[in-house]
């Protein structure tokens, strides 16, 4: 595995395209939404500039290879629904996790799947990993769904790993070998 290199995904609805400096208006949408980001590790954001910044943290991480980072564009549109990303690689290992967010007006038709499918491909065939990981609030039930449609296990729960503003949260812990994508079941296809 060498480091992350930007590219363009598309899948049936999807782009998956390199995250630009423009975006974090799109994004801030989602980082602002207290629901959206109710089980992330960090709180909602309040203003611009803190999007404006984790951009600018995010394309700093990319352009160093050591994270892969898509914007979500519909293909019908070109709006802005989410990102996706694998990051925190070990490249010993061949091992990254991935994360992911999506606008709440979107949730629930399966852009997520679709977009996280094309990743985990991607991740496996070309980036050449042996695992990825995800790290969720248990009670994401959505993001666990998505996990476990896409082939993931759930190994493990971390008892108050996330502290976000005075709420204490666990972390549950999943897991996918590049051998179980071969159960996969492709979300074009379902």
């Amino acid at each position: 595995m060498t480091t992350f290199e930007p590219v363009t995904l598309t899948t049936t609805r999807l782009i998956l395209r390199p995250l630009r400096h423009e975006d974090a208006q799109e994004l801030f949408a989602i980082w602002s939404d207290r629901e959206a980001m109710r089980f992330f590790p960090f709180g909602a954001m309040t203003s611009l500039d803190q999007a404006t910044d984790r951009v600018s943290r995010k394309l700093n991480t990319s352009a160093s290879g050591q994270d892969f980072i898509c914007v979500l564009e519909l293909r019908a549109t070109g709006e802005v629904v989410g990102d996706c990303a694998l990051f925190n690689a070990n490249e010993q290992c061949r091992r990254a996790e991935i994360g992911f967010s999506l606008k709440r007006k979107h949730w629930g038709n399966g852009l997520m799947q679709e977009a996280a499918f094309a990743l985990i491909e991607h991740g496996f065939s070309t980036l050449q990993l042996h695992r990825i990981e995800a790290d969720i609030d248990p009670r994401n039930s959505a993001s666990a769904r998505l996990l476990e449609r896409l082939g993931f296990s759930r190994e493990g729960l971390l008892r108050e790993r996330w502290i976000v503003g005075d709420e204490v949260s666990d972390s549950a812990l999943y897991g996918l070998l590049e051998r179980d994508r071969l159960a996969w079941k492709d979300p074009d296809g379902c």
